[in-house]
């Protein structure tokens, strides 16, 4: 009898515990320049992504423009939370000038500023324009060519850096 509560009492609260503890947490510190608006949440313990923080995300990240919500890859947090890692910076908040970006303000965009893609990765989802407070732009763009992750834009005069999960490849503007 005693075996059996001390079973029910422990067993349970002690796996659950175990379980969540050995799984590593992924941070995100985000600030949207556009919107002023600032989000700060785990989206991923493990392997598995949190529903919920990746709906905040998304909405987090939508298009300024006309407030369209778009299902962002989950790789593109994923290669933040690395490149602020890898800068020696996982605490930071990191700037974001563009997330998603619907097809009307791609096209907006084309028509009043350089170095828009007709079909850029913004429109689905793979791609994201950011900053780091302190951190140097090349060298937040040096860190995210070393990763090898996918594409890398650096725009020295509008200081920010263009990343993105598609395939790796490299421009300026």
């Amino acid at each position: 009898m005693i075996l059996l509560v001390v079973g029910i009492l422990c067993w349970p609260p002690f796996a659950g515990s175990a379980s969540l503890n050995s799984q590593p947490e992924y941070r995100l510190r985000l600030r949207h320049l556009h919107t002023n608006e600032q989000i700060d949440l785990v989206y991923r313990r493990g392997d598995d992504y949190i529903p919920e923080a990746m709906d905040r995300l998304d909405r987090f990240l939508r298009d300024h423009r006309t407030g369209t919500i778009y299902r962002l890859d989950p790789r593109l947090f994923d290669l933040l939370h690395d490149l602020s890692a890898s800068l020696a910076h996982p605490e930071s908040e990191i700037d974001i000038v563009c997330g998603y970006r619907s097809p009307w303000s791609n096209e907006f965009l084309r028509h009043t500023t350089y170095g828009v893609a007709s079909h850029s990765l913004h429109m689905q989802g793979e791609a994201i324009d950011i900053r780091i407070p302190g951190v140097a732009t090349s060298k937040l763009r040096d860190v995210a060519l070393s990763l090898h992750r996918g594409g890398v834009g650096y725009y020295p005069k509008s200081e920010f850096v263009h990343v993105d999960v598609g395939r790796i490849r490299r421009w300026q503007h």
